[in-house]
């Protein structure tokens, strides 16, 4: 049965790397050469994204879904309102500070210190998620709360350093990583049993959403706290091995971290398993192969992307931007842009529940095509705003405006699916190629966008 579902994944993970890695290799043999070490690199960890997505989506099929869905569905039986929240509270809290992502923005933020900014985004994530999870069990409208949100989101803008709004918002994209989503949207699923009436499931969607703008205001308030003469990004050196010993070395040596960063944010999940659930012997080991699937395959993509990916970003953005021509950056971005949001691990788990909560009325293709081209078109708007520095907001508040304003006019599940789609889409494929690309690119362009880099949000979701 493995082996079969295996090859489905497999396919899955060729039909979205792929396209990645022919763009870049056709801009490597033509307008961006690219030293051959990067280039084996990136090739090197393309096989990496490959192996680690066809073992990380079958992993969250098996383990990650059933445990936050059991999870959810457990605490809703003991009717204890209280305990519910606190556990809820916990979880959000503890899977957020082991979220590979948040580390790495953290990393990348110097003005701020890491234990800071980790904490502040977890206990943001922890608060929303109770917001969340109170919202399902009261049926209270999402588009109504997210107005409510989002006029607080952006007041509270207007007294934040403005080079600080770009990684308030960033936050709330890291925070929903392929660790975090799988589990939150399984945890939703199990929470709405709690309710019988007919929206009981659509409103399970949603939590990703929430647990966005937590982390927004979490920093934003931190920002407001130190104060920040600045809060640019830092990008990493381009790292170019001579040898393939050299290479090999590079990607074994990073291998040890992300398993052990991937063991630790497991942790937390599997303690909770252990002591909230009892399952028969039959299901147990399934979600065990499941949760060793998800460590492995995990480890293996976040090893492939940070040491493969993120280099070529940066050489792109850094020379494409550089070109007599540097418009091009624009169409090359939304190309990329497109066909990346595709190797996202996490936009597979939400294709996969949205279909099964609407029975195939709103097939999961029809949903990454959408969100490809909204991934295209914000990818193309943050490449303008590096090559002319224009500020984030003029983007952030009509975007967000935009799609509260339509969330009152589709039906109630789209909204939900909507605002989730910006978190899942904004991944580990986004933090370590999109992230860099601009980086690359503001570096070369100077002037504002050097010190003010387009947010990581290249989804409609979240405003772009």
């Amino acid at each position: 049965m493995y082996k079969a579902k295996l090859g489905e994944k497999l396919h899955e993970a060729l039909s979205a790397v792929l396209p990645i890695l022919a763009i870049v290799l056709t801009l490597s043999l033509t307008i961006v050469p690219m030293p051959s070490g990067v280039v084996m690199g990136f090739l090197m960890g393309g096989v990496m994204l490959v192996v680690g997505m066809m073992f990380f989506t079958l992993g969250a099929e098996l383990a990650m879904g059933p445990i936050g869905e059991k999870m959810g569905s457990r605490l809703t039986k003991t009717r204890n309102l209280p305990l519910i929240l606190g556990v809820t509270f916990a979880l959000g809290l503890m899977i957020t500070i082991s979220e590979p992502d948040l580390q790495v923005l953290a990393n990348q933020v110097p003005s701020i210190p890491n234990i800071a900014l980790i904490l502040a985004v977890a206990i943001g994530v922890g608060l929303f998620l109770v917001v969340a999870v109170a919202r399902m069990i009261f049926a209270v409208p999402l588009n109504a709360l997210l107005v409510g949100l989002y006029v607080a989101v952006f007041g509270l803008s207007m007294l934040v350093p403005e080079d600080f709004l770009a990684v308030a918002f960033d936050s709330g994209g890291v925070t929903t990583g392929p660790m975090t989503v799988p589990f939150i949207m399984a945890f939703g699923l199990g929470i709405s049993a709690i309710r019988s009436d007919k929206h009981a499931a659509n409103d399970s969607f949603g939590l990703v959403a929430l647990c966005s703008v937590g982390p927004i205001l979490a920093v934003m308030l931190l920002g407001l706290i130190f104060q920040p003469d600045g809060a640019e990004y830092t990008a990493a050196v381009i790292q170019e091995p001579e040898t393939t010993r050299v290479l090999a070395n590079m990607f074994l040596h990073a291998l040890p971290h992300y398993l052990e960063e991937i063991g630790i944010a497991l942790g937390p999940i599997i303690i909770f398993f252990l002591v909230l659930l009892k399952l028969e012997k039959r299901t147990l080991i399934r979600i065990l192969v499941g949760l060793l699937y998800t460590y492995v395959g995990l480890s293996l993509f976040l090893t492939g992307v940070n040491v493969g990916f993120s280099p070529a970003g940066t050489y792109l953005g850094r020379t494409l931007s550089g070109l007599s021509f540097n418009w091009i950056i624009v169409p090359l971005g939304m190309l990329i842009g497109y066909f990346i949001v595709k190797a996202e691990p996490a936009i597979y788990v939400l294709m996969r529940q949205v279909e099964e909560i609407t029975d195939g009325a709103i097939p999961g293709t029809a949903l990454q095509t959408s969100m490809c081209l909204g991934v295209a078109v914000s990818v193309g708007l943050a490449m303008l705003r590096v090559l002319y520095g224009i500020p984030v907001m003029t983007f952030l508040i009509p975007g967000y405006s935009i799609a509260i304003l339509l969330s009152f006019v589709v039906p109630r599940i789209f909204t939900a699916i909507a605002f989730d789609s910006g978190g899942v889409a904004s991944g580990p494929m986004t933090a370590t190629f999109l992230l860099p690309f601009a980086i690359g690119a503001c570096e070369t362009v100077g002037g504002h966008g050097g010190h003010d880099p387009p947010d990581r949000h290249p989804d409609p979701g979240r405003g772009l």
